[in-house]
């Protein structure tokens, strides 16, 4: 029962590490971090998002995005505005630079289907058992 390769959390932790690391090098020739990646993914499907939408799409408390924000910002890729009506608001929106990067994002995931190596109807599947785990695990 308490062996390490039995262990779900030992393998999910390996697994996640391993492919962020196959990311790296995808990444870096348009300067994005995978954390900042998620951003962008999250931003090239619905843009504008709050701040608080942002961190409940991603999981990710607003403490940690806010960094991740400004240095998105601070490389031109996206802008931070308060929202008319709602100071307490703040809006993220792409900006075309952030939108153009989008184009060469389109490359990054065939090449990690290509680099795992993986049936694309098995990473469908372990996609979605994930996200059974995650759903299972999410406090309520």
């Amino acid at each position: 029962m308490l062996r390490l390769d039995r262990q779900v959390c030992f393998a999910l932790s390996v697994s996640a590490r391993n492919v962020v690391a196959l990311y790296r090098p995808l990444l870096e020739p348009m300067g994005l971090t995978h954390p900042q990646y998620l951003v962008m993914l999250a931003l090239w499907g619905e843009a504008p998002l709050s701040v608080k939408q942002l961190s409940g799409l991603l999981a990710l408390d607003p403490g940690t995005l806010s960094p991740l924000l400004k240095r998105l910002e601070a490389a031109g890729l996206v802008t931070r505005d308060r929202v008319k009506g709602d100071e307490r608001t703040l809006a993220v929106s792409l900006t075309e630079a952030g939108v153009a990067l989008r184009v060469q994002a389109l490359k990054i995931p065939p090449a990690i289907v290509q680099k795992l190596g993986l049936a694309v109807e098995d990473l469908q599947q372990l996609h979605s058992s994930l996200t059974a785990v995650i759903a299972a695990s999410t406090p309520v």
